[in-house]
Protein backbone atom coordinates (compact mmCIF):
# COMPACT_ATOMS: atom_id res chain seq x y z
CA UNK A 1 0.00 0.00 0.00
CA UNK A 2 1.21 3.15 -0.71
CA UNK A 3 2.07 5.43 1.88
CA UNK A 4 0.79 9.48 2.10
CA UNK A 5 4.49 10.12 3.56
CA UNK A 6 5.85 8.71 0.47
CA UNK A 7 3.19 10.30 -2.13
CA UNK A 8 3.77 14.43 -0.56
CA UNK A 9 5.47 14.66 2.93
CA UNK A 10 5.27 18.74 2.60
CA UNK A 11 1.44 18.56 2.16
CA UNK A 12 0.79 15.27 4.29
CA UNK A 13 2.28 16.80 7.26
CA UNK A 14 1.39 20.72 6.60
CA UNK A 15 -0.77 22.98 8.91
CA UNK A 16 -4.52 22.37 8.73
CA UNK A 17 -5.49 26.30 10.02
CA UNK A 18 -8.33 26.85 8.39
CA UNK A 19 -11.40 25.88 10.00
CA UNK A 20 -13.04 25.00 6.50
CA UNK A 21 -12.35 22.46 3.93
CA UNK A 22 -12.00 24.98 1.39
CA UNK A 23 -9.83 27.20 3.54
CA UNK A 24 -7.01 24.43 4.07
CA UNK A 25 -7.17 23.44 0.41
CA UNK A 26 -6.84 27.67 -0.25
CA UNK A 27 -3.68 27.28 2.11
CA UNK A 28 -1.87 24.36 -0.33
CA UNK A 29 0.38 27.46 -1.44
CA UNK A 30 3.12 28.74 1.21
CA UNK A 31 3.43 32.88 1.22
CA UNK A 32 0.05 32.92 -1.07
CA UNK A 33 0.18 36.52 -1.03
CA UNK A 34 3.72 37.22 -1.70
CA UNK A 35 4.24 37.75 -5.93
CA UNK A 36 5.99 34.35 -6.16
CA UNK A 37 3.98 32.18 -4.15
CA UNK A 38 5.27 28.53 -2.70
CA UNK A 39 3.42 25.54 -4.63
CA UNK A 40 2.79 22.70 -2.00
CA UNK A 41 0.68 20.45 -4.60
CA UNK A 42 3.82 19.91 -7.00
CA UNK A 43 2.53 16.41 -7.85
CA UNK A 44 -0.63 14.67 -8.32
CA UNK A 45 0.63 12.59 -5.83
CA UNK A 46 1.12 15.35 -3.34
CA UNK A 47 -2.90 16.19 -4.28
CA UNK A 48 -3.68 12.82 -3.29
CA UNK A 49 -1.80 12.97 -0.29
CA UNK A 50 -3.58 16.21 0.87
CA UNK A 51 -7.14 14.77 0.24
CA UNK A 52 -6.09 11.95 2.20
CA UNK A 53 -4.45 13.94 5.26
CA UNK A 54 -8.22 15.62 5.53
CA UNK A 55 -9.86 12.47 4.90
CA UNK A 56 -11.86 12.88 1.39
CA UNK A 57 -10.39 9.29 0.89
CA UNK A 58 -9.47 6.66 2.86
CA UNK A 59 -6.15 4.68 2.12
CA UNK A 60 -8.49 2.18 -0.43
CA UNK A 61 -9.71 5.19 -2.38
CA UNK A 62 -5.99 6.64 -2.43
CA UNK A 63 -4.31 3.63 -3.90
CA UNK A 64 -6.80 3.32 -6.48
CA UNK A 65 -6.41 7.05 -7.67
CA UNK A 66 -2.55 6.69 -7.30
CA UNK A 67 -2.77 3.77 -9.84
CA UNK A 68 -4.98 5.63 -11.97
CA UNK A 69 -2.44 8.41 -12.33
CA UNK A 70 0.47 6.58 -12.75
CA UNK A 71 -1.72 5.14 -15.90
CA UNK A 72 -2.83 7.91 -17.14
CA UNK A 73 -0.36 10.78 -16.70
CA UNK A 74 -1.96 13.12 -18.66
CA UNK A 75 -5.05 12.65 -17.24
CA UNK A 76 -3.74 12.95 -13.57
CA UNK A 77 -1.53 16.22 -15.15
CA UNK A 78 -5.05 17.26 -16.39
CA UNK A 79 -6.90 17.30 -13.26
CA UNK A 80 -3.57 18.87 -11.06
CA UNK A 81 -4.13 22.04 -13.26
CA UNK A 82 -7.90 22.22 -12.57
CA UNK A 83 -7.52 21.92 -8.91
CA UNK A 84 -4.77 24.24 -8.83
CA UNK A 85 -7.40 26.76 -10.92
CA UNK A 86 -10.06 26.20 -8.14
CA UNK A 87 -7.53 26.68 -5.18
CA UNK A 88 -6.96 29.73 -6.98
CA UNK A 89 -10.21 30.90 -7.44
CA UNK A 90 -11.24 29.95 -4.09
CA UNK A 91 -8.22 31.89 -2.69
CA UNK A 92 -9.01 35.25 -4.68
CA UNK A 93 -12.33 34.87 -3.34
CA UNK A 94 -11.92 34.53 0.22
CA UNK A 95 -8.84 36.80 0.07
CA UNK A 96 -10.56 39.85 -1.50
CA UNK A 97 -13.89 39.40 0.93
CA UNK A 98 -11.61 39.54 4.00
CA UNK A 99 -10.19 42.18 2.36
CA UNK A 100 -13.77 43.53 1.93
CA UNK A 101 -13.34 43.63 -1.94
CA UNK A 102 -15.84 42.00 -4.38
CA UNK A 103 -14.58 39.13 -6.27
CA UNK A 104 -13.36 38.78 -9.31
CA UNK A 105 -15.64 37.73 -11.85
CA UNK A 106 -13.07 35.15 -13.83
CA UNK A 107 -12.61 33.23 -10.33
CA UNK A 108 -16.69 33.27 -9.83
CA UNK A 109 -16.84 31.62 -12.89
CA UNK A 110 -14.17 28.68 -11.96
CA UNK A 111 -15.99 27.92 -8.46
CA UNK A 112 -19.60 27.80 -10.25
CA UNK A 113 -18.00 25.43 -12.94
CA UNK A 114 -16.70 23.05 -10.44
CA UNK A 115 -20.19 23.25 -8.73
CA UNK A 116 -22.01 22.14 -11.97
CA UNK A 117 -19.74 19.58 -12.09
CA UNK A 118 -19.94 18.77 -8.35
CA UNK A 119 -24.07 19.05 -7.98
CA UNK A 120 -24.40 16.41 -11.54
CA UNK A 121 -22.60 13.60 -8.97
CA UNK A 122 -24.11 14.87 -5.49
CA UNK A 123 -27.16 12.24 -3.90
CA UNK A 124 -29.58 12.09 -0.95
CA UNK A 125 -28.88 8.28 0.33
CA UNK A 126 -30.45 6.81 3.62
CA UNK A 127 -28.18 6.31 6.68
CA UNK A 128 -29.79 4.66 9.67
CA UNK A 129 -32.64 6.94 10.78
CA UNK A 130 -31.69 9.92 8.40
CA UNK A 131 -29.93 10.93 5.46
CA UNK A 132 -27.03 12.01 4.00
CA UNK A 133 -25.25 13.28 1.16
CA UNK A 134 -23.12 11.20 -1.40
CA UNK A 135 -21.18 11.83 -4.25
CA UNK A 136 -21.88 9.16 -7.13
CA UNK A 137 -18.53 8.44 -9.28
CA UNK A 138 -16.55 5.93 -10.33
CA UNK A 139 -14.05 4.96 -7.33
CA UNK A 140 -11.03 5.93 -10.39
CA UNK A 141 -12.43 9.18 -10.77
CA UNK A 142 -9.86 11.45 -10.44
CA UNK A 143 -11.76 14.83 -10.67
CA UNK A 144 -13.87 13.70 -8.16
CA UNK A 145 -11.88 14.85 -4.88
CA UNK A 146 -12.77 18.02 -5.98
CA UNK A 147 -16.56 18.36 -5.59
CA UNK A 148 -16.61 18.15 -2.15
CA UNK A 149 -14.21 21.13 -1.80
CA UNK A 150 -16.40 23.49 -3.93
CA UNK A 151 -19.27 22.43 -1.84
CA UNK A 152 -17.71 23.19 0.70
CA UNK A 153 -16.81 26.62 -0.50
CA UNK A 154 -20.36 27.27 -1.54
CA UNK A 155 -21.50 26.27 1.76
CA UNK A 156 -19.49 28.59 3.08
CA UNK A 157 -20.03 31.48 1.12
CA UNK A 158 -23.25 31.40 1.34
CA UNK A 159 -23.28 31.10 5.65
CA UNK A 160 -23.21 33.70 8.05
CA UNK A 161 -20.02 32.69 8.69
CA UNK A 162 -18.73 34.35 6.18
CA UNK A 163 -18.17 37.48 7.73
CA UNK A 164 -15.64 35.30 10.20
CA UNK A 165 -13.02 34.74 7.27
CA UNK A 166 -9.80 36.51 7.57
CA UNK A 167 -6.13 36.59 6.20
CA UNK A 168 -2.96 36.25 8.22
CA UNK A 169 -1.66 39.26 8.92
CA UNK A 170 1.72 38.22 9.02
CA UNK A 171 2.39 39.51 5.28
CA UNK A 172 3.05 37.62 2.85
CA UNK A 173 1.68 34.73 4.31
CA UNK A 174 -1.67 34.39 2.94
CA UNK A 175 -3.28 31.74 4.56
CA UNK A 176 -6.95 32.21 5.20
CA UNK A 177 -8.87 30.60 8.65
CA UNK A 178 -12.20 30.79 10.14
CA UNK A 179 -12.06 33.38 13.18
CA UNK A 180 -13.59 30.98 15.97
CA UNK A 181 -12.19 33.16 18.47
CA UNK A 182 -14.46 35.02 21.43
CA UNK A 183 -13.70 38.53 20.59
CA UNK A 184 -13.37 37.82 16.65
CA UNK A 185 -9.10 39.04 17.16
CA UNK A 186 -7.67 36.27 15.30
CA UNK A 187 -4.69 38.01 13.71
CA UNK A 188 -2.23 35.20 12.85
CA UNK A 189 -2.51 31.43 11.05
CA UNK A 190 -0.58 30.59 14.14
CA UNK A 191 0.58 32.10 17.13
CA UNK A 192 3.55 29.76 16.54
CA UNK A 193 4.22 30.40 13.42
CA UNK A 194 3.43 33.83 11.95
CA UNK A 195 2.39 35.24 15.16
CA UNK A 196 5.93 34.33 16.75
CA UNK A 197 7.45 36.17 13.98
CA UNK A 198 5.57 39.12 14.45
CA UNK A 199 6.38 39.40 18.09
CA UNK A 200 10.24 38.53 17.69
CA UNK A 201 10.26 41.36 14.89
CA UNK A 202 8.70 43.93 17.44
CA UNK A 203 10.94 43.09 19.88
CA UNK A 204 14.03 43.16 17.38
CA UNK A 205 12.24 47.21 16.53
CA UNK A 206 12.04 48.05 20.30
CA UNK A 207 16.02 46.62 20.80
CA UNK A 208 17.26 48.57 17.83
CA UNK A 209 15.15 51.66 18.66
CA UNK A 210 16.60 51.73 22.51
CA UNK A 211 20.31 51.24 21.06
CA UNK A 212 19.81 54.29 18.44
CA UNK A 213 18.21 56.12 21.43
CA UNK A 214 21.13 55.63 23.76
CA UNK A 215 23.69 56.18 20.74
CA UNK A 216 22.14 59.72 20.39
CA UNK A 217 22.50 60.38 24.03
CA UNK A 218 26.09 59.60 24.58
CA UNK A 219 26.97 61.20 21.44
CA UNK A 220 25.44 64.73 22.51
CA UNK A 221 28.24 64.52 25.46
CA UNK A 222 31.20 64.97 23.11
Amino acid sequence: MASVEAAGTTVATMGLLGGRLCLDFANTADWHAAEQPVELLRSHADLLAWCQRVDLLDAEEFDTLLAVAASYPTAAQSALERAIALREALYGIFSRHAHHAPAEADDLATLNRALVEASAHLRLVERGPGFAWYWQAPPDALERILWPIARSAADLLTSADLARVRECAGYPCGWLFLDTSRNHSRRWCSMEGCGNRAKARRHYARERAKGSSEFRVLGSKF
